[in-house]
């Protein structure tokens, strides 16, 4: 199942005000009107039977490193699946080319926890070079670098002189140390990231408690 259209930037937005259209293709695959998170939705608790195993969300043309992870489709996808309840892995590809790379690199984690599964309750994020396979390192397990903040904006005027804004491409790397995800993928190494749903700051708990004493606020 995927998105009927290009969902990049997506997140975990759920289609809530409309129905969810859907088209099947000749070759069984399922086109939905709505958002990769969607299809994952729509996939695990209506459409497929028996219910998957496992939920793979990709293979994503381009990569998804760092704070990318914010945005990103493709990650949303796979932490639904991971909120039903199932082993899930994000998979993308450093480029547009080496596609079966990627389906080989993805073939071999999926055999991996076939026969060793992981029980981290993690989503696991996983970046591969736009290399030929025997051209891979190997894989590294890394964090999430670091972007700098996005501020350009592109300013076009349409025929009629209506003012039209696109949103510029995403900030040079900041954080690319040696443990990150930037860092495997370029030195040739598949990046895989462990991710967890709870956003909770746990070592500020105790700052904000501080702060809320002495602020009186409490």
């Amino acid at each position: 199942m995927a998105p009927d259209r290009n969902c990049s930037g997506s997140s975990n937005a759920l289609t809530l005000e409309m129905p969810l259209k859907i088209h099947t293709l000749s070759n069984g695959d399922i086109a939905v009107r709505g958002t990769p998170t969607d299809c994952v939705y729509l996939g695990v608790n209506a459409l497929m039977t028996p219910r998957p195993d496992i939920v793979v969300s990709g293979i994503n043309a381009g990569a998804n490193l760092g704070d990318d992870v914010i945005y990103s489709g493709t990650v949303a996808a796979a932490m639904e699946g991971r909120h039903l309840g199932l082993p899930a892995l994000a998979v993308s590809l450093d480029g547009h080319r080496y596609f079966d790379t990627a389906a080989a690199v993805t073939r071999r984690l999926l055999t991996a926890l076939a026969q060793e599964p992981l029980r981290t309750g993690r989503i696991l994020n996983v970046n591969v070079p736009d290399l030929p396979l025997d051209e891979i390192k190997g894989f590294k397990v890394t964090r999430c670098g670091r972007r700098h903040p996005a501020e350009r904006v592109i300013h076009q005027q349409d025929p009629r002189g209506n003012d039209l804004y696109w949103i510029g491409p995403p900030g040079e790397k900041d954080d690319s140390g040696e443990d990150t995800d930037f860092a495997a993928i370029e030195q040739g190494y598949v990046s895989i990231t462990p991710l967890q749903v709870d956003l909770t700051a746990y070592a500020a708990q105790d700052v904000i408690h501080q702060w809320l004493t002495q602020a009186k606020v409490i």
